[in-house]
C-alpha cells in the first residue's frame, strides 16, 4: 500500500511541476485542426463505404 501511495503522490508532484501546459489559443488552434481532420477523416471512410456498398450491390445483382 505504501508503493501505491508514494506513486500518487510522486504523479501529482510531476503534473503540478514537470508538465508543459498549453496556451488557450494553442489547445483553441489544436482543438480546431483534430476537429477538421476528423471531419475530413468521416468524410473520406464514408465514400469508401458507399462505394465499396455499391460495388458489392452490382457485383452479386449481376449473377
Amino acid at each position: 500500500m505504501n508503493k501505491v501511495i508514494t506513486f500518487l503522490k510522486d504523479s501529482v508532484e510531476e503534473i503540478r511541476t514537470k508538465v508543459t501546459w498549453p496556451k488557450y489559443n494553442e489547445l483553441q488552434k489544436s482543438s480546431t485542426l483534430v476537429l477538421v481532420a476528423s471531419f475530413i477523416f468521416a468524410i473520406v471512410v464514408g465514400l469508401v463505404d458507399f462505394v465499396f456498398q455499391n460495388g458489392m450491390t452490382w457485383f452479386y445483382g449481376s449473377f
